[in-house]
């Protein structure tokens, strides 16, 4: 069964939004994601920032990156689940350790954050009604 198929199949909650919704925001999310991120990184190679405030971005950029091959490769809900939960933390950690040091990037991530919650939710549904009986 293809990707599509199998996402196809699952049963949704009625606030999921149709597929080709996902990637224009993705799109614009991860310019965002990937410029803070640089930033971040650039602002600790250089010595500004110690490696306790870039572990939280660098988690959740594998974390994020891992969701993909997770929900739809092994298509297996209960682990993206998990994966989602740890791109949650993750992003509330970086977001409030940075704050301090670069306000602007805990700012540009809001709607990463608002997103991300939002797929937090639709995941757990989705989880929910296609579970195992």
């Amino acid at each position: 069964m293809t990707t599509y198929a199998w996402y196809k199949k699952l049963k949704k909650p009625s606030f999921a939004p149709p597929p080709w919704v996902f990637t224009p925001v993705w799109s614009v999310l991860y310019i965002m994601i990937f410029f803070t991120f640089g930033y971040v990184m650039l602002q600790w190679i250089s010595g500004t920032l110690p490696f306790l405030l870039i572990l939280p971005f660098v988690v959740n950029l594998i974390s994020n990156l891992a969701y993909t091959p997770i929900q739809f490769g092994l298509k297996n809900n209960e682990a993206a689940l998990v994966d989602i939960f740890v791109i949650d933390v993750t992003l509330l950690w970086a977001m409030i350790g940075i704050y301090q040091y670069y306000p602007f990037v805990t700012y540009i991530l809001i709607p990463y954050l608002l997103w991300i919650l939002f797929a937090t939710i639709l995941q757990s549904t989705i989880t929910y009604l296609n579970r195992k009986k």
